[in-house]
């Protein structure tokens, strides 16, 4: 399971659906009555933050809650991700916003593992990096649901790593690219040296001048390819990343070329998949189903997030 968001952040999301508590709820004088909310997987997913959705309920005021999924796992439509109990009012103050946060997160880690599994037909062991162009704000969030892909990060941000842009180029006049990496080589020894090429001749200097990683950009697998077999006979070790419209319908190809990372935002643009929550009063039988969703859970949980 990757990390999980902080109270604090899941109290923020509450405050800030509900400031002052829940009108339908205070209006009707039902805030007291004792009942449960259950959360089901409206379509098959890998389901991210059902952590935080557990979280949110007892932040929000309920008294129990189980739950049967951790984030990665893959379920079937129906399974049961958690019932949740408590007073009326704290089940309507978490249940839109646990439900939201999982709708969206889900459908990113959804979208990421088909993408790594596209991937993994090509060449088992490549990894898929998914970027940091994500709206702002929702780092946490989205790179929980990457991870819970069995996907990792590109970047965690820029001030952890170091990848030279042609817009960084910009301002480099005509200094050779051999000096310039031996600047960043100088000033930042242990870190990895990440230069962007846009054409198998860039991607070739650039690796010839001392980077340890080339990322292609915008390139089609049969240039990747290319600078791959380019790269390989000037005989040092470097790593190609391949970046730019790499989507679940080409990652094979482009791991076929001989990438040894693919880089994605794909996942960004997934729709969020939908979660069904229903509410019941607390004396109330469980509904049909409740028994099946914890058997394909439980299967499907075993394997954990990774293909």
């Amino acid at each position: 399971m990757p990390f999980l968001l902080p109270d604090a952040r899941l109290d923020a999301m509450l405050r800030e659906d509900a400031p002052y508590g829940d009108m339908t709820t205070l209006a009707l004088s039902i805030g007291d009555r004792p009942g449960r909310a259950m959360l089901r997987a409206g379509r098959p997913m890998t389901v991210c933050c059902a952590e935080e959705a557990e979280r949110l309920f007892l932040l929000a005021g309920c008294t129990a809650v189980r739950r049967f999924a951790t984030s990665g796992c893959q379920l079937e439509q129906g399974s049961e991700i958690l019932v949740a109990e408590g007073p009326a009012c704290a089940l309507h103050l978490a249940h839109r916003t646990a439900q939201v946060l999982m709708e969206a997160t889900s459908g990113v880690a959804t979208r990421a593992r088909r993408i790594l599994l596209s991937a993994r037909q090509g060449r088992h062991n490549i990894a898929v990096a998914c970027t940091r162009k994500h709206i702002p704000g929702t780092k946490d969030a989205m790179l929980k649901a990457v991870l819970a892909a069995g996907c990792t990060a590109h970047r965690y941000g820029q001030s952890e790593s170091i990848l030279v842009f042609a817009q960084h180029r910009a301002f480099l006049g005509r200094v050779p690219p051999r000096e310039w990496i031996a600047r960043l080589r100088a000033a930042q020894p242990e870190r990895r040296l990440v230069i962007e090429a846009e054409s198998v001749d860039e991607a070739v200097l650039f690796a010839n001048s001392g980077a340890d990683c080339v990322q292609l950009d915008r390139m089609a697998p049969e240039q990747v390819a290319e600078a791959v077999r380019a790269i390989a006979a000037l005989g040092r070790k470097v790593l190609i990343a391949a970046t730019g419209g790499i989507h679940e319908g080409n990652a094979t190809a482009y791991a076929m070329a001989g990438a040894d990372v693919l880089v994605t935002s794909a996942p960004y643009a997934a729709p969020p998949l939908d979660v069904k929550v229903v509410m019941a009063d607390a004396h109330a039988a469980p509904q049909q189903g409740t028994q099946l969703g914890r058997s394909l859970l439980a299967t499907n949980c075993l394997a954990g997030p990774r293909p």
